[in-house]
């Protein structure tokens, strides 16, 4: 079977499908409250500058999602990687709330200040990643924003650290399979290239 994009198929539902795994940014950004969402289409972009990319797509009503408003506000957010305890409250934290509402107390995620001048980390998650705002993209018809953001901190919970000196870590990521999850924590090594 051999699929034509320009003719109305359901973009989302054939991509999330093929592209996979995708990691889950646990986003959390602050204005008068703090806000907590996830986002899957999501990856690393360069490590020279250290730069990721997430795309935020619209409210049901077409303004934009409190994360990317609150990003475009103060020029930072907070990613965490959750581990497995935190998957349910990491999913209701999708849920669509009035800006006003933080996800923090409606669904009891704990977070903790860890950096100076960047929102609170949820607490538990084992990375947590500390970024500026880079640039925000605009794609010609789209209701969804990629945004660049440079990583300037890094937080790697004690217990996943495998090897200090050589900086190793090991943890159990979550990512999208699909329209499901599904936990990382098969490691298969790389064969030596002859």
């Amino acid at each position: 079977m051999l699929l034509d994009f320009n003719n109305n198929l359901d973009n989302y539902k054939l991509m999330r499908q093929a592209i996979i795994p995708r990691p889950i940014a646990w986003i959390v950004t602050q204005d008068e409250v703090i806000n907590i969402a996830p986002f899957s289409y999501f990856m690393a972009l360069t490590s020279t500058p250290p730069t990721m990319i997430v795309s935020i797509g619209q409210k049901s009503d077409g303004s934009a999602k409190d994360t990317l408003a609150n990003i475009r506000k103060t020029k930072k957010c907070t990613i965490c990687m959750p581990k497995e305890e935190q998957l349910n409250k990491m999913h209701f934290s999708s849920k669509e709330l009035n800006h006003s509402i933080s996800e923090a107390d409606v669904f009891d995620i704990k977070t903790e200040s860890k950096v100076k001048g960047f929102p609170p980390a949820i607490k538990g998650a084992p990375i947590a990643f500390f970024c500026e705002l880079v640039q925000e993209l605009d794609i010609k018809g789209s209701p969804h924003k990629p945004v660049i953001i440079e990583i300037k901190h890094m937080f790697i919970d004690d217990t996943c650290i495998t090897n200090k000196e050589k900086m190793h870590f090991e943890y159990s990521p979550i990512a999208r399979i699909g329209g499901d999850y599904s936990f990382l924590n098969e490691k298969i090594p790389a064969p030596k290239i002859p």
